[in-house]
């Protein structure tokens, strides 16, 4: 896709929201000039606050909604898609995003049906089915809702080795199946979503692929850490916080911290902790009932990732999975 060569990209214009909502600081997308047209790398969340700075910004380039050329996605979160109905009611203009976004974005009935069934599933055999009850009503409530919430538009698929827009595609999954980076070799510039952030953590969302088969979350995020570690870029633009410019040293960081989680856990089940739920419970506290789905995202995550190199090992016991040291 988009192969030949591209001019250069000759300016980036941030669009920054700052919002006070935990530790994420902002919400950051990018307006990109290059020969003569102008891309939208993410498109922001649906608050009259972000569509206004989007708009400020493109008024202070003399531009507006109308002169945007292509929107890229680096995934389908509401932080990252929210501003697209009302830029496409002013202009229909081409969304890129990769495969596995689409049928989130699109919001559809088939797509979210299965993943409603693999939550009942994985919450019950984790032991904690009865945690996922809120969950389960608010993507009961997304089916019923899909024709309203979903984007009636075409999304043209990006998959990782692409080139669109002089910017090359980079498989960084792991935050969600869907994550995509957009690397300008020549001004060695990096957009990079949500895959590192700089001052907060990352996490790395359990989540169903297309064909309903649970996703190595943690695997995928240590590879996408890995990839990141080794990019040619000067400068990180991120979906959120500050710009980056210690990526090598902020990866590293980032993968030290997961090892040191692997061998919390591994602790934990050496002290005689053996379901995920009890195991959540005790790494997290209080979290586990204030922030469930994230906790269990995790823990599950660095199971799966401990199981993969056989540290660990486990076994179904009433319908419930057990972890032991391998």
């Amino acid at each position: 896709m988009d192969k030949t060569s591209s001019p250069a990209i000759t300016a980036v214009h941030p669009v920054i929201w700052d919002i006070d909502y935990g530790t994420i600081g902002s919400i950051n997308f990018y307006l990109i000039e290059q020969g003569g047209q102008l891309t939208l790398i993410d498109a922001g969340a649906d608050s009259d606050a972000c569509w206004e700075r989007l708009l400020d910004e493109l008024k202070s380039i003399g531009a507006s909604v109308r002169d945007i050329s292509r929107i890229l996605l680096t995934h389908h979160h509401e932080d990252h898609a929210g501003l697209l109905p009302r830029i496409l009611k002013e202009k229909e203009i081409p969304v890129h995003a990769h495969p596995e976004a689409i049928p989130r974005l699109k919001a559809d009935r088939e797509f979210l049906k299965m993943r409603l069934e693999f939550f009942r599933r994985l919450y019950s055999e984790m032991g904690c089915g009865e945690m996922g009850a809120d969950r389960f009503r608010k993507l009961e409530e997304t089916i019923r809702d899909a024709d309203r919430l979903g984007l009636r538009t075409g999304i043209l698929p990006l998959h990782a080795g692409d080139v669109m827009a002089g910017l090359e595609v980079l498989g960084t999954p792991g935050h969600s199946p869907d994550c995509i980076s957009f690397l300008d070799r020549g001004g060695r510039r990096l957009f990079s979503g949500d895959v590192i952030l700089d001052g907060t953590s990352v996490n790395a969302i359990i989540d169903p692929g297309r064909d309903g088969q649970r996703l190595p979350s943690v695997a995928q995020q240590r590879g996408s850490l890995g990839l990141i570690a080794g990019t040619e870029a000067d400068v990180l633009f991120p979906g959120h916080r500050n710009e980056i410019w210690n990526h090598r040293s902020l990866a590293e960081e980032k993968l030290a911290k997961m090892d040191r989680k692997d061998e919390r856990i591994l602790k934990l089940i050496r002290e005689g902790q053996s379901v995920p739920a009890g195991i959540a419970r005790a790494y997290y506290g209080p979290k586990y009932e204030t922030e469930f789905p994230l906790v269990m995202s995790e823990i599950i995550g660095h199971l799966d990732w401990l199981e993969s190199r056989e540290q660990v090992e486990k076994s179904m016991k009433r319908g419930v999975w057990h972890y032991r040291l391998a």
